[in-house]
């Protein structure tokens, strides 16, 4: 019997990251044909591309030529980025560059994932017609990467993001997810940056962002250039770690408010709140509440199980 194979064919960089895994699961689910590539977790659900290899990049791009591509792979850690230079350029802007030129050569419409890095956070909230200045190494690369995909092809769509959780592999793979274990182990103190202010965005809902985006622009060829997305909730680390605690029926008391500005690391803004207006008045967005989604993304991770069958059972 004949298999339904969707029309619209979307191909995501970054498949097997905390992002790329909602990108993929949100188009799937939605009557898209997709695929995704990955490099070092990719068999055998995903391809296996090295977005570095520009041969590999070329044919994957030519022989499933795609409607969408949505670019999530990134080093997106801004202290590697810093002990790492010459690798996250490779992959924040040269491979983002050639991925744009690919996608023009078979009129895909490419996504770039962004960040709200590419700004300095002394004058919030930003819309996407401010002049960017990144702090930090991986801000600039990011910045670097948007011009890059963009004097490519003009038709790509640049989608700035601040700090994502949701459903982790690893704790580490979030930096609000990572705060659970010092959340969970109350008998000892913890530090919590309570300076830096923090928009936490679920990658469900930014997954939905970029297919409505990819949705409407395969009905108007208008829709390109720079969006902005985040959610609502402004909250410091210490605030999230709080909302965690608060979440999972968990005490506090242990998390301790540091004031001051790290100095540790690379630079951070203070405040990079994103404007999301632009989407909003093409009807674009979803926003899951950080409590509901903190909740569903940590709860396997919960060290006491006693908790979670009395909320789930």
């Amino acid at each position: 019997e004949d298999v339904d194979i969707p029309s619209r064919r979307v191909l995501i960089t970054g498949a097997t990251g905390l992002l790329g895994r909602a990108v993929f699961k949100e188009f799937n689910e939605n009557n898209w044909n997709t695929v995704g590539c990955g490099y070092r977790r990719a068999q055998p659900r995903f391809e296996q591309i090295n977005l570095l290899d520009s041969i590999a990049v070329h044919d994957i791009i030519h022989n499933f030529q795609p409607h969408v591509i949505v670019h999530c792979a990134a080093e997106r850690r801004p202290d590697v980025v810093e002990s790492q230079p010459d690798a996250a350029s490779q992959l924040n802007v040269a491979a983002s560059a050639n991925l744009a030129k690919e996608a023009a050569g078979v009129g895909a419409f490419l996504i770039y994932i962004s960040t709200d890095y590419v700004f300095d956070g002394t004058s919030p909230p930003y819309k996407e017609t401010d002049v960017p200045n990144p702090l930090n190494l991986y801000g600039k690369t990011k910045l670097e990467g948007e011009k890059a995909v963009l004097e490519n092809n003009e038709e790509t769509a640049v989608l700035r993001i601040p700090v994502l959780y949701g459903e982790v592999e690893r704790l580490e793979e979030s930096a609000v997810t990572v705060m659970f274990d010092k959340v969970q182990f109350s008998n000892k103190s913890a530090n919590m940056d309570h300076w830096q202010q923090r928009f936490p965005t679920n990658v469900k809902d930014v997954a939905a962002v970029c297919r409505q985006l990819a949705e409407k622009r395969m009905l108007d060829p208008s829709i390109k250039g720079t969006f902005h997305w985040s959610g609502n909730e402004q909250m410091t680390k210490y605030e999230m770690a709080c909302a965690i605690a608060d979440a999972f029926n968990l005490p506090s008391s242990h998390l301790r408010p540091i004031t001051d500005s790290p100095v540790v690391g690379a630079l951070r803004p203070k405040n990079a709140q994103l404007d999301c207006s632009k989407l909003e008045m093409l009807g674009i967005g979803q926003r899951t509440p950080f409590r509901a989604g903190i909740r569903e993304s940590l709860w396997p991770f919960l060290v006491d199980k006693r908790w979670r069958q009395t909320v789930f059972h």
